[in-house]
């Protein structure tokens, strides 16, 4: 029985304990819902005030671009009536200036009317009543300057010039187009020669020189205008002679090596003549290009002496005028640096060497008063007057140039230019006398018959540009060369 109680008992506490497990977690959950409702009312509460917050952004962004719009418009409304202000005013003053012109004609005329004279008659009856009026005050005026100066002008002048050409004078020999070299015997003539020709016409075609080989005992003839190719001829025939093997090979070999002692040679005596002036500090190219006017003739006067006579006798004025010597010595040394290259380069040679001394970085001064020794530019400094008259005093001395020979030069020169303005042409010389040109062509440029054909066109180019007596002979040579080694 008792056991029955408790059982009851235990059913009864179970069913207690559940409804009050239930009656908890109903609670629990409904505090959690509560939470989650709260926590999600926070959010929503957030989100609207960003949304509100965005809202009154994009507001205040649409009111400010609605501005500016409306500030753009009336600037460019302003801009507009300000052009169309301009352009009414540009047209008023266009009005106004035609209306002062008709008016200034208008007076012009009037004027002339009354006068009975034109405007230019007028300006001329002005200047001759001006002139009858000052005319003898003028003359008086001049008379005394003549009289009281010239005199004394000449004089100095003439002091200056006796002093300057004491202070220098120096033995002048005008060069010739020929070189002679003399031969240990007659016998070499023949190896010179060689079989059917080949060396002679080896070295002529490498040096640009016609050799001439006469009934001169002794010595054979090297002619041509260019001294340079004459010499580096005469030094390749030299050591020739003293090697013994005379042969084509040995001959390129050896013109090649007499060009090298050549450019050599150039070099020493630009830098003796540098140093003969007391010219120091130039810059070894261009003591190279000085150098070559060892080889460059002027009317028969060798250039390089004559540059190096032209700086000392501008330094001698200069020091009787107080001009700058230091600059007047480099000036007239340099003076004529541009006939070191006045063949290959187009222009004159007061305008090559302005271009060759600013290349070289030569001051201003010294270009200055160079350019005017012809003239070709107004001489714009005391020093260029003294140039331009110490290379008259070189240049003007008895025996120093003979035109003659120049003018023969020249022609050479032109003749030689005519041939090489032709395309696929390599080198052209001027031999006999000018009786000849020798063209050497490209032969993968020209073939047999373009070299008939250039021939003719030479001959042409020649009959429309120069003046010369006779024929000349249009030689084209086009030469072919197979070469192969053995292993």
């Amino acid at each position: 029985m008792t056991e029955i109680i408790w059982l009851f008992l235990a059913i009864g506490a179970l069913g207690v304990g559940s409804i009050l497990g239930y009656l908890v977690r109903q609670t629990i959950a409904k505090k959690k819902a509560e939470s989650s409702e709260a926590v999600i009312g926070k959010v929503k509460e957030k989100a609207k005030e960003i949304i509100e917050q965005a809202k009154k952004e994009e507001a205040e962004r649409r009111d400010s671009i609605l501005k500016l719009e409306h500030y753009l418009a009336e600037k460019e409304e302003y801009t507009e009536k300000k052009e169309l202000e301009i352009k009414r005013k540009i047209e008023k003053i266009k009005d106004i200036r035609k209306e002062i012109n008709l008016l200034k004609t208008k007076q012009i005329e009037a004027l002339e009317k009354i006068a009975k004279l034109s405007k230019s008659e007028a300006k001329e009856k002005l200047f001759e009543q001006i002139e009858q009026e000052h005319q003898q005050k003028l003359q008086q005026k001049l008379k005394y300057l003549e009289n009281d100066g010239q005199e004394e002008i000449v004089k100095k002048a003439k002091n200056l010039m006796a002093l300057a050409m004491q202070r220098y004078a120096s033995s002048q020999a005008t060069e010739m187009t020929t070189t002679t070299v003399a031969l240990p015997s007659d016998d070499l003539k023949g190896r010179i020669i060689g079989k059917e020709g080949r060396n002679i016409h080896v070295l002529e075609q490498l040096t640009g020189v016609e050799v001439i080989v006469d009934d001169t005992p002794g010595a054979i003839t090297i002619s041509g205008f260019n001294p340079i190719r004459r010499q580096i001829a005469k030094i390749a025939l030299e050591k020739l002679l003293s090697d013994g093997r005379i042969h084509p090979a040995r001959i390129e070999e050896t013109v090649e090596r007499a060009k090298k002692e050549i450019s050599l040679k150039m070099k020493e005596a630009g830098e003796a003549a540098a140093y003969e002036v007391g010219v120091i500090g130039l810059d070894p190219k261009l003591i190279q290009l000085l150098g070559r006017l060892l080889f460059r003739t002027s009317y028969g006067q060798n250039v390089l002496l004559h540059s190096i006579e032209v700086a000392h006798l501008s330094a001698s004025l200069a020091a009787e005028l107080g001009a700058d010597v230091s600059l007047i010595k480099k000036a007239g040394l340099l003076h004529d640096i541009g006939k070191s290259v006045d063949h290959e380069v187009e222009g004159t040679h007061v305008d090559i060497g302005k271009r060759i001394l600013e290349k070289f970085t030569i001051s201003q001064e010294i270009i200055e008063a160079m350019q005017s020794h012809h003239e070709e530019y107004p001489a714009s400094s005391l020093e260029g007057i003294i140039i331009q008259a110490a290379d008259a005093l070189s240049a003007s001395r008895p025996g120093a140039r003979k035109d003659t020979v120049e003018n023969y030069l020249k022609r050479l020169e032109e003749l030689e230019k005519i041939a090489l303005n032709f395309e696929g042409v390599n080198k052209s010389y001027a031999i006999q006398a000018g009786r000849e040109v020798r063209v050497f062509v490209q032969p993968e440029k020209i073939d047999d018959l373009s070299a008939q054909k250039l021939a003719r066109n030479i001959a042409k180019r020649i009959e429309q540009k120069l003046e010369y007596p006779g024929e000349i002979k249009v030689n084209v040579i086009r030469e072919t060369r197979a070469i192969e080694y053995a292993k």
